[in-house]
């Protein structure tokens, strides 16, 4: 019998993002090493070793823990594309308002080259990009300041998993 689950892509993940080999990320609860199984649907495992149990467990746990690096794998594969998708428009989106930019400050120029003449008109244009320069460094340096690199929750919650691993 197949498992609802055989082939399946991670939740939320279009097919198009998925590893072309099927792969199954729901654990295989059929009975593992050829486990009889009750009637109720749970493993019979009067007459089993409690050190084949604990094999058992071992390996379903080790093939948990492949099936979840495979699904973050691939998860971070589809969020990769689309934020590289995403930042490929924002650096067009950039360049377009740089053009803007750049010829509004054009077009300023000209117009208080009228008043002032060419060369005061050009100085006055530099020295406005000069204060939005300044006033932009100086907000991207408190910024940068306000940055801790160190992810503190990943790390408090690591510290809390060999404290859950431990029998009470």
């Amino acid at each position: 019998m197949s498992s609802p689950y055989s082939g399946a892509t991670p939740a939320g993940t279009p097919q198009s993002y998925a590893d072309p080999t099927p792969q199954n990320y729901a654990a295989d609860y059929s009975g593992g090493m050829g486990t009889p199984m009750t009637e109720a649907g749970h493993p019979d495992v009067e007459g089993v070793s409690v050190g084949a149990l604990i094999g058992e467990v071992a390996k379903d746990m080790s093939t948990l823990m492949r099936q979840e690096l495979e699904l973050a794998k691939v998860e971070m594969k589809a969020e990769a594309k689309k934020a590289g998708t995403g930042a490929g428009l924002f650096g067009a989106a950039g360049f377009a308002a740089y053009m803007a930019i750049f010829f509004l400050s054009i077009a300023l120029w000209w117009a208080l080259s009228h008043l002032v003449g060419h060369s005061w008109s050009a100085l006055i244009v530099a020295i406005l990009w000069g204060v939005v320069a300044a006033v932009a460094g100086l907000m991207g340096k408190k910024k940068f300041q306000q940055v801790n690199p160190k992810p503190e929750r990943t790390v408090e919650t690591l510290q809390q998993v060999p404290g859950a691993l431990k029998p009470n």
